[in-house]
């Protein structure tokens, strides 16, 4: 692979890149953190949105970077960023959207006390502390809401990293728990109701909080069901061409698969090869690509990206396996995501 002595691209045609995108009405991106599962999103959503498409691109990684990548401000709430294009954004912030939630729930109710962040608080003591993966359940909630939005065609979601993802999936078990717990409180103190109806709130009738648990119980199981349907939902897997990424991708898949969610597309990011054995959507002549001839770093760098390829054919056989290259400059703006999106096409 020669080197290419040239500035890296500063305009592409925007005629050669693609317009639209082949994908059911939800695509989500997984994978552990840093392997570019913002980009891919991003490219995307942008992607989607060119043909017509009203598209949302929301964020669930609480170490959001979706402001970044599109270089502009991106809010918690579905806001239009693009004048031209129905392109949607939002970052979901999980500790605001926890808090909220409490809020309008009341810290006083059973499901307002114990997605409440006060660990000293009367339902927190009760049940020997806050409700594991409250702040996941109060962004899952608030990503539901954009699901069931009908002013999008398609929502494309940067998951936050893999054992947050993971344990979003886990949060109907967790939920089970949580109410038999309170249901053994209430068989347990049956004698002391009148003292657990001031805790509720007033004279309120605590069933009226097991209610609140039953509906976001259903509406994640719903969601859960959303992602099992392959006809509604791709769920693409992203990784890095190292080792270690192959082996966390690799787990990953197995993980889904025990959740029954199917994985179509597995996505290779940073590999060190030219933009023209990827796509010829795109003039590579206006990239630089590694030298291999004269530069031992990228050589050894090359040694290790072809090893873990490798790996990765055999563990992710069967899968459509889309690969995206190392670029020499950050992929941030809409002119790089063009190109990225040529990548996944």
């Amino acid at each position: 692979m020669a080197e290419i002595d040239v500035e890296a691209v500063e305009r592409i045609d925007e005629g050669d890149v693609p317009t639209g995108i082949d994908a059911p009405e939800y695509v989500l991106y997984g994978g552990k953190g840093g392997v570019g599962k913002t980009t891919c999103a991003a490219a995307t959503g942008l992607a989607s949105a060119r043909d017509g498409t009203r598209t949302l691109v929301v964020s669930t990684d609480p170490a959001h970077s979706l402001s970044d990548t599109f270089e502009c401000e991106i809010p918690a709430e579905a806001t239009k960023i693009r004048e031209e294009i129905p392109l949607y954004a939002a970052e979901i912030d999980p500790d605001a959207a926890l808090e909220n939630q409490a809020g309008m729930l009341g810290t006083d109710s059973p499901l307002g006390g114990m997605l409440g962040d006060e660990e000293d608080g009367p339902m927190a003591s009760l049940l020997g502390g806050a409700m594991p993966g409250a702040d996941e359940a109060a962004a899952m909630q608030k990503l539901i809401e954009f699901l069931d939005d009908d002013r999008f065609d398609r929502v494309v979601v940067d998951t936050a990293p893999t054992g947050h993802t993971l344990r979003l999936l886990e949060l109907p078990e967790i939920m089970d728990t949580m109410v038999g717990r309170i249901v053994s409180l209430r068989q347990r103190f049956q004698g002391m109701m009148d003292g657990m109806k001031g805790m509720f709130g007033g004279d309120a009738d605590p069933k009226e909080g097991m209610d609140d648990l039953d509906a976001m119980k259903a509406q994640i199981e719903r969601l859960r069901t959303t992602l099992r349907d392959p006809s509604k939902t791709d769920f693409r897997v992203v990784m890095i061409p190292e080792e270690m990424s192959v082996f966390e991708s690799k787990r990953l898949l197995t993980q889904l698969d025990d959740f029954d969610i199917p994985v179509g597309t597995v996505v290779v990011n940073r590999v060190m090869e030219n933009l023209a054995d990827v796509t010829d959507a795109v003039d590579s002549s206006q990239f630089v690509t590694p030298n291999l001839d004269s530069c031992e770093f990228c050589q050894q760098r090359w040694d290790v990206q072809q090893g873990a390829l490798r790996e990765a054919q055999e563990v992710f056989r069967g899968h459509d396996i889309k690969r995206i290259p190392l670029f020499a400059d950050e992929v941030r703006g809409e002119e790089m995501l063009r190109v990225v999106a040529a990548c996944l096409e």
